[in-house]
């Protein structure tokens, strides 16, 4: 059993590649369904990322970004799939991630097999947003950011509301850094999303 500190920071479990060849997806899912208040990673590596329920200010800043999300998508006539930070993808490079908002578009989505989309999908998702934490290091979130560019993602956000900076993510392109910017927009990968980052930094 993994003991969690009272004040929780990001916890990082090795295992040993003897055992990580053998840890199933059947056996993670297992591993996620009998922990319901963790939020469970794997790095392509075969480390086991075991992270704790958020603080209320995060949990407030995630709630508002996946419900602008959710907004958009609705009043778009619900294109593609769009995901809450409960969600975990497996990407390529058999790393299972949860974003902290994404969305897939319908093209990609309805491309995938009914074995495909079983518990966590085997899609890295065309948009990612990653909402760093008091216990988040820039660093960590960086190397994400890029792993998700790297396995198939079209756009992503990493909000820094520390430092009220954002880092945009593009395949092929150098990261763009907006300091303290009011909005964000979807570009062409979800067309009329616009992020009011207020909601955010407040």
């Amino acid at each position: 059993m993994v003991q969690i500190p009272a004040n929780p920071e990001t916890l990082l479990i090795e295992l040993p590649k003897a055992i990580a060849l053998y840890v199933t997806q059947e056996q993670f899912t297992a591993l996620a369904a009998a922990n319901r208040d963790l939020r469970l990673e794997r790095t392509a590596q075969g480390e086991l990322i075991v992270n704790p329920p958020t603080g209320w200010e995060t949990g407030r800043r995630n709630w508002s970004i996946a419900g602008e999300l959710y907004l958009w998508w609705r009043n778009a006539g619900e294109p593609g799939q769009a995901f809450d930070s409960s969600t975990g993808f497996i990407l390529p490079n058999s790393a299972i991630r949860s974003p902290d908002a994404s969305w897939v578009s319908q093209e990609r989505w309805q491309a995938l097999t009914p074995e495909q989309k079983a518990t966590f999908a085997n899609i890295c998702p065309d948009f990612v947003v990653e909402l760093r934490s008091s216990s988040d290091t820039i660093k960590t979130l960086q190397e994400k950011m890029r792993e998700y560019i790297d396995n198939g993602a079209k756009l992503g956000w990493l909000i820094d509301p520390q430092q009220r900076r954002v880092e945009i993510y593009r395949p092929s392109s150098a990261v763009e850094v907006l300091e303290n910017p009011a909005e964000l927009s979807g570009e062409v990968v979800l067309l009329g999303f616009v992020l009011d980052l207020g909601r955010v930094w407040g």
